[in-house]
């Protein structure tokens, strides 16, 4: 079915408007990879002619990723500034007039992002309610409405451990009913501790988690931004997307339960992938898992039946039968094209290359530029639009046999620009991303036909088998209480009732939790989960059962407020943690269970004759640790602790304390304190000579000003020795933090020299 919008001049302007609830918002692009998740536009032009070389118009916003369009808006994620100054922003324009409509700015903290490589994804709007999300490179998960009111905000990173990588990749969040999904490598606390590829779900409208899974393996070799794809399969929603421990896999849309998954690289992978005739296509740069080779594409049979694993098991492993073709491209993070039977796709190479979708034989290849990084291309009406990494935008018409090179547009900027997201197109507008500035290009027609998309076949629900208790996962601090949402829903994940009464509470344990503890709080007669004012610091999981026996679980920490205290003396140290190489055996205990990010960084081990928080060597992908201790919302607090480095005079540590999301950080062997958040955005040091083995008492501090300046200030000295009244290092900000997780923060390059933690401290300032 098909609607005719008003026609268009040859200059692209539009003669007249429609109304928003009119069929225009079915044309709306409201995620990276459009209507029908695969890079393909549903406009179709009447006297279509070549692009201007001059924009209509232009936006001075730098950017890596891929706006979205919607009611006559462009959302678009960039940045702008180079060093001190660079802020990430999110940016409402009129699409016709490239006006600014409205922006937020969004600072990045703490993060390993190098090199200005930001925005290296896109904003999702719900088509429903027209809301925006997006998660910042540091993060920040952020929802707006389209006028610009903040509807919600959470810090992954200090909430749930997301953590960040020098590469940035970021992605894009889908939206699957009433929720926004999110996939991340997460290092959360507890059995979530351990760092992994794992897939949120929160509720769109409130931003409360409703489930979480981990569909890989852990841990992950590397970053991945592949933002999943879904589908109704066997009578449920399921998402694809591809991992950054090298996996293909399916999980619930609608429930997190994972299905299966296929090993297909020995790094991470991240390209989104398309769906063919009941095959899932994926591709990756990195060497296969089956040979020495770099780079394939897949075509994966995509099994009839969705069942749970095996008991023991958290996912199925699909045979390497179920792979029905190979082809030997390779792309890092490009993702493919998908035009009925034909895949588009650009290589790292700068080749744009044509595949028969049916038997993965090579159709042609057209070489189109030097190198290709991130970008992938776009199809439009017979048409595709390919960005390019040296900053030209290049249209390709293609052929069964071969492509045609219509037309290349330098895009301004001298060297410095270039091309890294994915063009997107509406209401005969194109538009694209450069690192220097953003484009608005009319395609010149006569009149736009559009498709209609098709609609998504949601299942309808059946007997109900368990419970859906939102939120899954909560944090309450000493004194507080906390409400919950409970719903049925059937073994596919479809909700069967909002509405589910009589439900009795106990406390739970899984029955692989390493540390078998519960959380010190209670249920009262309205169903709340309270924590009284004098519970201590807990974390545990409960399960909830309905009067006619349906069960579900959640898990919560509960947290007090300042001051806080640990000396590690209490834990018993009865793991043990083997011999390697160049370790003797030793006596372990587990982290403290409600800090997140903490298992398998960090270990409370002996030292000296105490107990000790001190850095683990089992996992070098964790030689940078992140621990959060207590909730985001802290501010205006003092950190002290005790802190020392192992090594020689040639080789030692990091180690620091996070106050306000900023970074005090003794640097072993730099010799110096410095005080960072993202590195690259702010670092000042102080010369201090480090010795090993030898312990220092650590102190930092936040100063807010009334005008949002910031005063950053660490000490540092022998603890054997009186403190200092002067401040070893200050930094002066013009726009500080005024809220963040107190953390924990050890870098120890190759895992060769441990650093120590003792007698930490939060305390209010004074």
């Amino acid at each position: 079915m098909e609607f005719q919008q008003p026609l268009r001049y040859a200059t692209g302007i539009a003669l007249a408007l429609l109304a928003v609830s009119s069929p225009l918002s079915a044309n709306d692009w409201t995620n990276w990879r459009g209507p029908l998740q695969n890079g393909v536009s549903l406009e179709h032009y009447t006297g279509a002619g070549k692009l201007a070389e001059t924009p209509a118009w232009t936006y001075d916003a730098r950017s890596r990723g891929t706006p979205v369009i919607v009611d006559g808006k462009v959302v678009l994620w960039g940045y702008r500034g180079e060093t001190t100054d660079l802020i990430e922003l999110l940016t409402v324009l009129d699409a016709e007039t490239g006006k600014k409509l409205w922006e937020v700015e969004i600072a990045d903290y703490l993060s390993d992002s190098i090199y200005n490589r930001y925005s290296i994804g896109a904003p999702t709007v719900d088509p429903e309610t027209k809301r925006i999300y997006l998660v910042s490179n540091a993060g920040r998960f952020v929802c707006y409405e389209l006028d610009g009111k903040k509807v919600f905000e959470m810090p992954l990173m200090e909430d749930l451990g997301r953590m960040t990588f020098p590469n940035s990749r970021v992605g894009s969040p889908i939206i699957e009913g009433d929720l926004v999904i999110i996939h991340f490598i997460f290092s959360n606390w507890g059995a979530d501790g351990p760092a992994a590829d794992r897939v949120y779900g929160f509720d769109k409208k409130s931003g409360e988690l409703v489930w979480w899974s981990l569909p890989g393996v852990s841990p992950p070799v590397d970053s991945s931004f592949s933002t999943p794809v879904v589908e109704t399969r066997d009578g449920k929603r399921v998402l694809y997307f591809t991992t950054g421990c090298g996996n293909l896999v399916c999980v619930n849309a609608r429930s997190g339960k994972p299905y299966w998954r296929m090993p297909l690289c020995k790094n991470g992978m991240n390209p989104s992938v398309v769906l063919h005739k009941g095959n899932v296509i994926a591709i990756h740069g990195d060497e296969n898992i089956d040979t020495s080779e770099k780079g394939r594409m897949s075509a994966i049979k995509l099994p009839e039946k969705l069942t749970s694993a095996a008991p023991g098991t958290e996912t199925t492993i699909l045979e390497a039968s179920s792979e029905t073709w190979r082809n030997p491209i390779g792309a890092t993070s490009s993702s493919p094209v998908l035009v009925g039977d034909t895949i588009y796709q650009l290589t790292d190479g700068g080749e744009l290359c044509a595949i028969d979708a049916n038997t993965g034989r090579d159709l042609w290849k057209k070489k189109l530029s030097n190198a290709n990084l991130h970008s992938s291309p776009l199809y439009v009406d017979g048409l595709l639009y390919c960005p390019m990494m040296e900053g030209k935008l290049v249209v390709v018409k293609p052929s069964a046999t071969d492509a045609e090179i219509v037309q290349e547009i330098k895009l301004d900027g001298g060297n410095s620009a270039q091309c890294l997201g994915a063009p997107v197109v509406c209401d005969g507008t194109l538009y694209v991303t450069t690192t220097e500035k953003f484009y608005a290009f009319p395609i010149p027609n006569s009149g736009i036909k559009i498709d209609a998309a098709p609609a998504a076949k949601i299942p309808a629900a059946g007997k109900a088998v368990a419970l859906q208790i939102i939120p899954a996962e909560t944090v309450i601090m000493r004194g507080n209480k906390q409400a919950f949402r409970i719903r049925s829903v059937d073994a596919n994940g479809m909700v069967v009732s909002d509405k589910v009464a009589g439900v009795k509470w106990e406390s739970f344990i899984p029955p692989t939790a390493k540390v078998k503890a519960t959380m010190d709080a209670s249920f009262n007669k309205a169903g709340e989960l309270v924590v009284a004012a004098d519970s201590k610091i807990s974390a545990g999981a409960w399960k909830a059962t309905s009067a006619d026996g349906l069960t579900g679980t959640i898990r919560g920490r509960g947290l007090k407020g300042l001051p806080i205290t640990e000396d590690f003396e209490g834990y018993n140290l009865t793991e043990e943690f083997p011999a390697d190489p160049a370790n003797p055996a030793y006596k372990f205990a587990y982290p403290p269970l409600p800090w997140i990010g903490a298992r398998f960084k960090f270990q409370v081990m002996e030292k000296n004759g105490n107990k000790v928080f001190g850095k683990s060597f089992d996992r070098l992908l964790f030689q940078r640790g992140i621990v959060f201790v207590a909730p985001s919302t802290l501010s205006n607090y003092t950190m002290q602790a005790d802190v020392m480095t192992d090594g020689n005079a040639r080789s030692k540590a990091d180690l620091g304390l996070i106050n306000q999301r900023y970074l005090i950080c003794m640097r072993g062997n730099a010799g110096k304190l410095e005080i960072s958040s993202n590195l690259e955005r702010l670092s000042q040091a102080a010369i201090f000579k480090v010795s090993a083995n030898t312990w220092y008492t650590l102190k930092t501090r936040v100063d807010v000003a009334a005008d949002g300046s910031g005063v950053v200030k660490g000490k540092v000295w022998p603890k054997d020795q009186p403190e200092p009244e002067v401040w070893t290092i200050e930094a002066k900000v013009a726009k500080a933090h005024t809220q963040g997780s107190p953390g924990i923060f050890g870098f120890t390059p190759m895992n060769q020299k441990r650093v120590f933690l003792d007698n930490l401290s939060i305390t209010e300032n004074k």
